[in-house]
């Protein structure tokens, strides 16, 4: 897990002209983004620290007001920042639960031993959160515990599955 970072969302457009930004957020639910202090944004290829001074959810997006961004020119200068959290800012996973982030780049082994590859990313859908695998090939995995995934074991850094691999 280490201190590496977790994206959050993007800045996605500016709202009004007082600085504010609409902002695309990942997490659950939506406006939670604005919870995180400090949150770091993408600029140039540099993480760099930025207070949220408000925000709330808007229609179905949030948009948030950024300390000393104070006029539409310069919270233009943030779109298409990325938005992003350290991971150790975030709480401890409760027992059986699991961060998106904690699963990424897991080694996925069907009970027989066939490795079928590594965790690249995860999406949700309206049923269940679906695993992308990366291997010899591109393999959709739903991450329905007890029938699909049989065991998550992030010591050993390996997700233990009931798939056929030919699927």
């Amino acid at each position: 897990m280490g201190d590496g970072w977790i994206i959050l969302g993007r800045v996605s457009g500016l709202f009004g002209v007082q600085g504010w930004v609409r902002v695309f957020s990942h997490t659950e639910p939506r406006q939670g983004i604005i919870n995180y202090k400090p949150v770091f944004l993408n600029r140039r290829g540099e993480w760099q620290s930025f207070t949220i001074e408000e925000g709330r959810a808007h229609g179905a997006g949030v948009v948030v007001k950024f300390a000393g961004y104070d006029d539409r020119d310069q919270a233009a200068t943030l779109i298409q920042s990325d938005i992003a959290i350290r991971r150790t800012q975030l709480p401890p996973a409760a027992p059986g639960e699991y961060y998106w982030a904690d699963l990424a780049g897991l080694q996925v082994v069907t009970l027989e031993g066939v490795e079928l590859g590594t965790v690249d990313r995860i999406f949700a859908t309206g049923a269940n959160d679906v695993l992308i695998v990366k291997g010899e090939r591109e393999r959709l995995l739903p991450f329905v515990k007890g029938q699909v995934i049989v065991e998550v074991d992030l010591k050993l850094g390996r997700l233990r599955v009931d798939w056929d691999p030919d699927f």
